[in-house]
């Protein structure tokens, strides 16, 4: 059994209580990075999400009137960098962060940026290859637009140098890296069309980090590229390495290297390539035909899955799951509210006013009764009181002595005479006695 005298004994509700407020305490507000999961957004318009790494994760809730400031709208998976502060949430016990900013972690952002410039231009049609140009069939000079001192224009030109030393290259400088770096770009690549002496473009740079890269993300590059009258080969970057700018260009190359060989003829490989080209498009021809066969087959499967019929049976279907789901709640929710009420009643009984009323009423009766009794107490002692200081004033009262035949002499100043001293000759006296006054004239 436990001790009676014991202090120590805490409610579920207390202890999280003082738990929350420990941590809130205990730590400022932190910087964390992890992965978003979980992701979900009520009505009440706050999100709610785990924040994991490889190893841990942990609850978070960021409220409404910090994320309706926010023009990131996370998802499942993405990677982000919070601001946020430690507590508790004390109705469970869960341990969670109160999330106040949020932004994309790192790279995370530069490729959530590509895929929406991507998503977007693709579906202006800037990808189609209705649009795309192709390369001439007979190449005499080529306009590389890249840095003069890089390492692309040097491959480039060692490439053309061996495969086809007579074609004539043209070089547009430009820088491939930073801020202003698409504008360069774009310059040279009007230049190019408006002096109109290449036959075919080549617009590139060697490999780097998704940074080193973006100016090749450049919505305005890209447009540039689209407009362009020259056909424009894309050579940004090792194998790898996507930019926007390759699914835009006309013709898309692994690398500098590799571009410079499809500009540049070479006849045996010419003459192998007609023959692989020949027998491609015979087995292309055949395969086009079974693919053809095959997606009508796959379109009439899907035009009956797209019935109506089906379409409605579904629907009458997930009505039905929605209906039992609503009715289900509503029970649930109809109990809850059934056992509370059960449970406040007895409360509300024990909170009855008749009670309090009846002991209010004893209260004011007993006041009532002290407070005349009081009075009355208080009223008695001033009366005694009054009649002693009555008596006492009446003792030392000046009327009283003369009545007893004293008299007060006093001279013309009205000062009282104590002595022969205090008069002289011809001064006029007034003696007081207890029916009136006496007025004299001092002779000697």
């Amino acid at each position: 059994m436990f001790s009676k005298s014991s202090k120590a004994v805490y409610t579920v509700s207390r202890l999280n209580r003082e738990i929350r407020t420990l941590l809130e305490q205990g730590f400022a507000s932190l910087i964390l990075t992890g992965e978003i999961s979980n992701f979900i957004t009520p009505a009440s318009g706050h999100w709610y999400f785990s924040l994991k790494d490889d190893k841990a994760q942990i609850k978070a809730a960021m409220w409404r009137g910090n994320n309706r400031n926010q023009s990131y709208h996370p998802a499942n998976g993405a990677q982000v960098t919070v601001k946020a502060r430690v507590s508790l949430y004390e109705p469970r016990g869960d341990y969670q962060l109160i999330v106040e900013h949020m932004e994309p972690a790192g790279e995370g952002q530069l490729k959530q940026e590509f895929d929406a410039l991507k998503m977007r231009l693709a579906a202006e049609g800037l990808f189609s290859s209705v649009h795309k140009q192709p390369l001439p069939q007979n190449i005499n000079r080529i306009g590389v637009i890249t840095s003069a001192t890089g390492a692309a224009i040097k491959d480039i030109l060692t490439v053309l140098k061996r495969r086809a030393p007579q074609l004539e290259v043209i070089i547009y400088p430009a820088m491939v890296q930073g801020k202003e770096a698409h504008l360069h770009l774009i310059n040279q690549i009007d230049l190019a069309n408006a002096r109109d002496e290449v036959d075919v473009l080549i617009l590139g740079r060697g490999g780097g980090s998704l940074e080193d890269l973006w100016c090749f993300n450049h919505e305005q590059l890209a447009r540039a590229i689209y407009k362009s009258e020259l056909p424009i080969v894309s050579a940004v970057g090792h194998e790898i390495d996507t930019t926007i700018s390759d699914y835009v260009a006309d013709v898309r190359a692994a690398t500098p290297s590799a571009a410079a060989e499809l500009v540049s003829p070479n006849t045996q490989e010419l003459h192998n390539k007609v023959t692989q080209l020949v027998n491609r498009l015979s087995n292309a021809f055949k395969h086009d035909i079974a693919d053809k066969r095959a997606l009508a087959m796959q379109l009439q499967h899907r035009l009956n899955l797209c019935h109506p019929r089906n379409q409605l049976n579904q629907k009458s279907q997930r009505l039905d799951e929605l209906s039992i789901a609503l009715q289900q709640a509503m029970r649930n929710r109809l109990y809850q509210q059934e056992r509370a009420l059960n449970n406040l009643t007895p409360r509300l009984m024990r909170q009855s006013p008749d009670k309090k009323l009846a002991t209010a009423n004893h209260m004011l009766a007993q006041l009532q009764a002290r407070l005349k009794q009081a009075m009355q107490h208080q009223l008695q002692q001033a009366n005694n009181n009054l009649a002693m200081q009555a008596s006492r004033l009446d003792s030392v009262s000046p009327l009283n002595v003369l009545a007893r035949g004293y008299s007060i002499t006093k001279n013309e100043k009205n000062r009282v005479v104590k002595s022969i001293s205090d008069v002289k000759k011809d001064d006029i006296l007034v003696t007081e006695l207890v029916d009136g006054a006496i007025h004299s004239r001092v002779v000697g």
